[in-house]
């Protein structure tokens, strides 16, 4: 149950030695002893007792749920759900140094028979050209065509034609005043 190295166990019986004393050392032993067994006992009875318990019952089918509980494995049961099929591992696990190394990405039958469909063929798709490629097996550039002098562009400033005197702005005046029409003088009655 537990993993203890000889050092391990000799680093404890020093500690051991030390803390509580070479007179009292054997007697502490016995008592750890009998712990451990009585716990044993204790776990061996509950053992049987639960499996008592399902034979009573005839419970097979706990059982074996109890039996799967115990022999549970996250590791598989992980990797069954990340990797499954096992891709990764064959990444990991083949040197593509070697000279039989079956390099590169193959997508799985879902995709192909989606790209032949999207096409419209009954033809398997052609592979599309690589991401990257590296610069030592990349073809040269093709060499620049010659094109036809294009004329300056225009100035993006052009001067003024009075000789860089800013022309006078309009100055705006007040509007005058309409004008009031004359009121007739009021009638002047004789009597």
């Amino acid at each position: 149950m537990f993993d203890l190295a000889w050092s391990e166990i000799a680093l404890i019986g020093v500690v051991a030695l030390v803390v509580i004393g070479p007179k009292d050392l054997p007697e502490a032993i016995r008592g750890l002893a009998r712990g451990v067994q009585k716990l044993r006992r204790m776990a061996g009875e509950f053992q049987s007792q639960a499996d008592e318990l399902v034979r009573e019952a005839k419970l097979d089918e706990v059982r074996n749920s109890i039996n799967e509980i115990r022999s549970f494995n996250i590791k598989d049961t992980l990797e069954k759900a990340v990797d499954a099929d096992g891709s990764i591992r064959k990444t990991f696990t083949e040197d593509p140094l070697k000279p039989g190394f079956s390099g590169g990405y193959t997508p799985p039958a879902s995709a192909m028979e989606g790209a032949g469909a999207a096409t419209g063929s009954a033809e398997p798709a052609k592979p599309a050209a690589p991401a990257f490629i590296p610069p030592a097996y990349a073809p040269p550039p093709p060499p620049p065509v010659a094109e036809a002098p294009k004329p300056p562009p225009a100035p993006a400033f052009v001067p003024p034609a009075n000789g860089g005197v800013p022309a006078p702005e309009p100055v705006a005046t007040a509007a005058a005043p309409a004008a009031i029409p004359a009121a007739e003088p009021a009638p002047v009655h004789k009597t």
